[in-house]
């Protein structure tokens, strides 16, 4: 289809913006802050994100996409497919892998079904976003997919960076081994730069998240990144008044402190190692002049018993507590074990009654909602002098910065809060006015709407049409199968002549694709060759052609595709690039493509595939690379692949991805095995595909080879009747 078929913007329609933000648990009230590692900051910034743009005169609909979770330890309120948050923005929840909560770290495998699931959400629509802005690395993986099949920019926010916290692992003694293991750290920072790479704009909290953290990716595009410090929902943060009843709250806390009247040093955070909450403890429990001064609060999540929790709160709250009887601090330490969300202003607000301190010791902190929220509410902060607290605190000069690591100067930090009435007051004042000035969502959705437009107006790609074309059976198909040609299709002529006559008995029902790595002249070649007539779709050199075949035999090229996938794409640069590198030759000519190079490998002398990834990507040249029968090599742009292609033909024809079968059988079929297609592996596979039924539902490891697999295959997913039931659909 030409471009001439997509879609025009309509005059007069506000903008349409998609977040996505995978895991944790999201909803609109009563969020579970500090919950677990995976319910914290970000899940209330993308709520309110999403609130904010919708308020904007110019945003039509806001949709956050995040993962339905049915499972019964947590509420019911996550398995709602909608939530409306406001007029023009809602929580969509989306299936993606098992129906259970999971932590953000096994989510990997099911990303692919993610993305299928919001392709089939934007059908729904009938509209395309103008934007999609993916947070965090997992929904960055999710966002570069969806944007690169529908044609428009990608926004990214990182909240935290894998390469950041990689560092700070590795310093603390943390081996390598465990990083993968508990952190899938590789494929995350894989997934970051891959991010990094598509995104047109990229939104940070600070300029230090620009400066240090960013800059130590490869794909690190400063003139791309644009800072924004987050708003907060100042409503619900003020200071105290005189007139203020006593919060339930606080009778909570009275219950542990010996001297309730005392100064409150306030921390609240999840019980994660990365907030530091025991060197805290360590320097109150070391100082006694601090216990004089002040009572010590630590909230901390919400808990009903230690020993339910995860190995790392759990490790965290033990950790806490034995330090607490370490340092004898009883009657001095609160640490209740619940808070609701609404309870939080209330425990602001009676810190600063108290003329007390709030406290951010992370060693991290990519920027510290929790300081503009104490900020606003009257209570002076002492934080970590990494990440966001240096811009808060330069913001709103209402605090003290100080070194984690180091339990003297936290408590210096503190004293130095803590000891002078006027400094409380100076800072106390500073920080409600710098928290307004500063940090409101509506002036951070203008900032933000401010950033789009120069994006909209440079970015330049076709968007995939939702108009179906009239001059093909696809528009009347209700299924395509489609499959890998070499060792799949091929190889069992008998078996390939029964396929396609199956298919044909099939009439307009299901459709037939091919995907190759050959070239489209070479691929009509062989299918003339073994008598195989003309497939409806030809997905040709690795990903990088899309062709349509009409009626009489005419094929018709994809040109929004090839519009799509030229992106960055420098052949002669990779060419260039790669020539460096030993084990790796030239193929012949006619087996070059405009945008695909093509290499024999020699497995023994050739870097292994992720060095010539990364070799590329430090050149400056995203591609997409592929390794086929351990001899070949393809790279092709960055946007450009087998799955790639099969999901954009799906989606630019109206086909719900569960109604497209794919059958394939080389090593790199396995993308395109994965996400939320119908999937056959036929028996003539490459080593190592057998596995992939292990990670999800819906792919069938077929004992046929060749067609024959493809049969039992199609056999298998009721596209086909039983072979005892003869040719009758």
């Amino acid at each position: 289809m030409s471009s001439d078929d997509n879609d025009a913007p309509v005059e007069g329609q506000g903008l349409y913006i998609q977040l996505i933000s995978v895991h944790g648990l999201i909803r609109g009230q009563n969020l579970e802050l500090g919950r677990d590692a995976d319910t914290g900051g970000q899940i209330l910034y993308v709520v309110e994100l999403a609130r904010a743009l919708a308020e904007h005169p110019r945003v039509d609909r806001v949709d956050l996409l995040t993962r339905q979770v049915i499972d019964p330890k947590v509420d019911d309120d996550y398995a709602r497919p909608e939530e409306p948050l406001s007029e023009g923005a809602r929580i969509v929840r989306l299936p993606c892998g098992p129906r259970r909560y999971l932590r953000k770290e096994v989510l990997w495998p099911y990303l692919g079904q993610f993305a299928d699931r919001a392709l089939h959400h934007t059908r729904q629509v009938g509209r395309i976003p103008d934007i999609v802005h993916s947070h965090y690395a997992d929904a960055g993986f999710v966002g570069g997919r969806l944007a690169d099949l529908l044609g428009v920019p990608l926004v990214h926010t990182g909240h935290s960076l894998g390469r950041d916290k990689r560092a700070r692992l590795l310093q603390r003694g943390v081996k390598e081994s465990r990083l993968e293991e508990v952190y899938n750290m590789g494929q995350r920072i894989e997934a970051e730069e891959a991010t990094l790479d598509r995104a047109s704009l990229v939104i940070a909290s600070t300029r230090q998240e620009v400066e240090e953290q960013y800059a130590a990716y490869d794909h690190y595009q400063p003139r791309r990144m644009e800072v924004i410090p987050p708003g907060v929902d100042l409503s619900r943060f003020r200071p105290p008044t005189p007139d203020d009843p006593e919060p339930t709250i606080r009778r909570t806390l009275n219950r542990f402190l010996r001297e309730p009247g005392k100064p409150m040093i306030l921390a609240m955070s999840r019980a994660d190692e990365r907030k530091n909450m025991i060197s805290l403890v360590r320097a109150y429990g070391e100082n006694p002049d601090l216990q004089e001064m002040a009572n010590l609060v630590l909230i901390a999540g919400t808990r009903d018993d230690i020993e339910g929790l995860d190995k790392g709160p759990r490790r965290v709250l033990t950790d806490l507590l034995l330090a607490i009887d370490r340092y004898d601090l009883y009657g001095r330490v609160a640490y209740p074990k619940q808070h609701r969300a609404s309870d939080v202003p209330h425990i602001y607000r009676t810190a600063a009654r108290s003329r007390g301190v709030f406290v951010n010791p992370a060693l991290t902190e990519p920027f510290g909602l929790t300081l503009i929220e104490a900020a606003a509410s009257g209570l002076p902060v002492v934080a970590t002098r990494d990440g966001g607290p240096r811009d808060i605190i330069a913001n709103c000069r209402n605090g003290a910065l100080i070194d984690p690591y180091d339990i003297d100067s936290i408590a210096d930090g503190l004293r130095q809060a803590l000891g002078n009435r006027r400094r409380w007051r100076r800072w106390s004042h500073n920080g409600v006015r710098g928290a307004h000035d500063h940090y409101s969502w509506p002036g951070h959705a203008e900032k933000y709407l401010r950033a789009v437009d120069r994006v909209l107006q440079r970015f330049a790609g076709p968007q995939a049409s939702l108009a179906p074309a009239n001059r093909s059976r696809l528009p009347t198909i209700q299924r395509l199968a489609v499959t890998e040609l070499d060792n799949t299709l091929l190889g069992d002529d008998e078996a390939a002549d029964e396929l396609v006559a199956a298919l044909r008995e099939q009439g307009e029902r299901t459709g037939l694709g091919v995907v190759t790595g050959r070239t489209l002249k070479a691929t009509r070649e062989v299918l003339a060759e073994h008598g195989i007539p003309l497939p409806d779709v030809l997905i040709t050199a690795a990903g990088a052609e899309i062709h349509y075949a009409h009626r009489g035999g005419r094929v018709v090229p994809d040109r929004s595709w090839r519009s799509h996938i030229d992106y960055r794409w420098n052949p002669k640069a990779v060419q260039e690039a790669l020539g460096e590198l030993p084990g790796l030759k030239l193929q012949p000519r006619r087996e070059q493509h405009p945008f695909k190079v093509s290499y024999y490998l020699d497995a023994e002398r050739a870097p292994a595939i992720k060095t010539i990834r990364k070799h590329l990507r430090q050149n400056g040249l995203p591609a997409t690379v592929n390794a086929a029968y351990g001899s070949y090599v393809d790279i092709l742009p960055i946007r450009a692949s087998k799955a790639q292609a099969v999901r954009w033909v799906a989606f630019k024809w109206g086909l719900d991805m569960d109604h497209v079968l794919v059958a394939g059988g080389a090593e790199d079929d396995e993308e395109m095995l994965l996400g939320d297609t119908l999937a056959i592996v036929v028996g003539s596979h490459a080593p190592g595909l057998e596995r992939l039924p292990d990670r999800r539902e819906g792919i069938y490891l077929a004992a046929g080879h060749h067609a024959r697999g493809i049969l039992e295959g199609l056999r298998h997913y009721g596209v086909l009747p039983p072979a005892d039931e003869g040719s009758t659909a």
